[in-house]
């Protein structure tokens, strides 16, 4: 049974819409007036110039690449190109959405919480997150279905084009998520060590001049990164599973083809190309009946409320995905498949809460009583007991989503992870609002009732932003995957091992493909650490030189630490982008009529490793982040303790893991593995 392919445009055009209401109903509340606008306008101001300069750098980028892609592919070369430019725009557009919507939401969540209580607060804080989510997930639809919409039974190249599009979105991701990770870890470190542990004065303190450069970053990091983060492993999902369809209809009659048709219940390949497209296409339908659930729920414990939402979508999902595999005429293989990706995001994330935010942070807040020491080497020990559970699960996953539908089991699994992406996007990127909610409070002295509130909202925050890491970390691995299997049907490589030359150059590319994602871990660390030393001698330097400052009584220039910021931004994440892009370009044609196997044992090593390291590096910084805030709240001595000023480092070493390096690991691999796709026949 066939359905029409401009059902889903369509639908990401109503997904638009609700994004759209939602913003709305948070414009139309007061922006408040006096010192609480002007601090809400100078982080409002703050993102803006990120997203103006990243979108200029990012643009230099995109002519560069999109030319290369025009030339060097004869026959499909132009409306690929054209589709890179368009997933370019569409990841920009929607990390553009979602930091304008969050840093209008955050001032508006801190006044329902002083004026309407926490209800209003979570409420408006929630329905900032989801204009995020709803559009990254309706511009992925609009782009990817409206491609497959205007070139499917026109061009034979259908999935080659789309691929294009998928290699615009890796493009600003790697600028958003990496430059946003430079950019936030370098406010955060700056302003924590030199206000709070030099000047001994609390967190989110007006005097500070990097406070407002900390609240942009938050916004920075966990809205416009995470958002293009999330949309580049979205589109990434869908293009390899179209991609493994395609190879699948170009190999109609082989035995293997026919054995796998009947197991799917259908010989419509055209069908099984669209079949990711249709099921995202009821994932955001789900996703906003999630959305309107935690709505409902808005007035009870906000943790509780959030988790019912995001499993209510998931289970919806789940659900819909049999009923219109039935409807289709489809075998249960390929839901079956789809459970098995989404089960194991679920697995993931609760794991992430679990090491992130359960038994271990008080374990590891109490081994703060002993020093920096002790502490630094048990989130250490956290980060890597942590890995063990969720990479068995994507293993499981694969193993299952195999079983039941061969390599195109794989990349539904992947879409069945990334099916709800529309809410699993909104509760991630309600953390960073709810975070700014908090400092405005405290900045703009609003009570401690109103400060109450917002912590309350705040501390659920971080441990959503925890989950989202981990589901991104998931998310990206599976995602890539698919690309990964993609590439190597299309280029129809042997992988036979037992013949000497292909053992020698696969294993060489293993090895390649494993010192990448520590180069680009070293990259991204060092940058924040030489943006947070240029911080923190403008920090010292406006201590020092402006007068009063200390005593509340001179300004703080917070312009010019944004200013700092964001030209380390812009600056130092030039060399990762270079690495993840050039890499394959380098193995895949260095390698000669080997390059093929070669690169696929460096996407092989790369992935491995890739995964390893964000897990890691993620769930170590996000138990410090927590093991500190457990203490602040009275716990082993409180504030002021031994145990705080060693929380207080831990969390400064592990800012840049969790919020830096960490995640630039799920946009390494997902560039590397979709740059390698593109240049597939060019090399095989």
């Amino acid at each position: 049974m066939s359905v029409s392919t401009l059902i889903t445009p369509i639908v990401g055009l109503l997904g638009l819409g609700i994004a759209y209401v939602f913003f709305a109903s948070i414009a139309k509340r007061s922006g408040g007036e006096g010192v609480i606008a002007e601090i809400a306008d100078k982080i409002h101001k703050g993102a803006m110039i990120f997203m103006k300069r990243e979108f200029m750098l990012i643009s230099a980028f995109a002519v560069v690449i999109g030319g290369a892609i025009f030339f060097f592919q004869p026959d499909y070369g132009p409306q690929q190109s054209v589709a890179f430019f368009l997933g370019a725009l569409a990841s920009s557009f929607a990390g553009f959405v979602g930091m304008f919507t969050a840093t209008k939401a955050n001032v508006r969540t801190t006044l329902a919480a002083r004026q309407e209580g926490q209800g209003a607060a979570l409420s408006v804080a929630f329905f900032g997150g989801s204009v995020m989510g709803l559009t990254v997930a309706s511009m992925g639809l609009i782009g990817l279905g409206g491609l497959f919409w205007y070139f499917s039974g026109k061009n034979e190249h259908v999935a080659e084009i789309m691929e294009g599009f998928a290699m615009g979105a890796s493009l600003v991701a790697l600028f958003y998520r990496v430059g946003g990770g430079i950019f936030t870890k370098a406010a955060d470190v700056g302003a924590d060590l030199v206000g709070k542990v030099e000047a001994g004065i609390p967190e989110d303190d007006p005097r500070n001049p990097g406070v407002i450069a900390d609240n942009v970053g938050d916004n920075v990091g966990d809205v416009a990164g995470m958002g293009s983060d999330i949309f580049e492993s979205y589109c990434g999902a869908q293009i390899a599973t179209i991609a493994i369809a395609g190879a699948i209809g170009a190999r109609l009659g082989a035995p293997e083809t026919v054995e796998f048709l009947n197991k799917i219940g259908t010989e419509d390949t055209g069908l099984l190309m669209q079949l990711p497209l249709i099921l995202t296409t009821v994932g955001l339908l789900c996703s906003v009946l999630g959305i309107l659930l935690v709505k409902a729920m808005s007035s009870r414990e906000p943790a509780g409320a959030l988790r019912v939402g995001t499993i209510g979508s998931a289970i919806l999902f789940i659900m819909s995905s049999f009923v219109t595999a039935k409807y289709l005429g489809l075998s249960s293989a390929v839901p079956l498949c789809v459970l098995s990706g989404a089960v194991g995001g679920i697995i993931i994330g609760l794991i992430t809460e679990h090491y992130t935010a359960g038994g271990p942070v008080k374990s590891l807040a109490k081994q703060g009583e002993m020093g920096v020491a002790t502490l630094t080497i048990s989130g250490l020990a956290i980060g890597l007991r942590s890995v063990a559970v969720p990479l068995l699960t994507i293993a499981a996953t694969v193993f299952i989503s195999y079983e039941f539908a061969a390599l195109y089991g794989v990349g539904m699994a992947a879409v069945g992870m990334l099916g709800t992406v529309g809410i699993t996007m909104a509760i991630d990127a309600y953390g960073p609002v709810a975070d700014n909610a908090g400092g405005i409070a405290q900045m703009a002295e609003m009570g401690e009732e109103t400060r109450k509130i917002t912590d309350g909202l705040d501390a659920v925050g971080n441990t959503t932003a925890a989950i989202g890491k981990g589901f991104a970390i998931g998310a990206a691995g599976l995602a890539a995957l698919a690309l990964i299997t993609a590439f190597i049907q299309k280029t129809e490589v042997s992988l036979n091992l037992t013949d000497p030359e292909v053992l020698r150059t696969f294993f060489v590319g293993i090895f390649i493909g494993g010192v990448i994602p520590f180069l680009n871990g070293a990259i991204t660390m060092e940058a924040v650490g030489k943006a947070a030393f240029d911080m923190i001698a403008e920090i010292r330097r406006q201590f020092r030189e402006i007068p009063g400052i200390l005593e509340g009584k001179g300004e703080p220039d917070t312009d010019r630490c944004v200013d700092i910021a964001t030209n380390a931004a812009t600056k130092r994440m030039i060399l990762p982008a270079l690495l993840a892009v050039g890499t394959p370009l380098a193995v895949g044609f260095g390698f000669g009529s080997h390059g093929a196997v070669a690169l696929a044992g460096t996407l092989c090593g790369a992935l491995v490793v890739c995964i390893l390291l964000a897990l890691m590096m993620s769930n170590a910084g996000g138990a410090w982040d927590n093991a500190k805030k457990y203490i602040e709240e009275g716990n082993h001595g409180g504030k002021g303790s031994e145990a705080h000023v060693a929380s207080v480092v831990g969390d400064t070493v592990g800012d840049p893991l969790k919020d830096t390096s960490g995640p630039s690991m799920n946009i390494l691999i997902n560039v590397m593995a979709i740059v390698s796709l593109v240049i597939a026949p060019l090399i095989a």
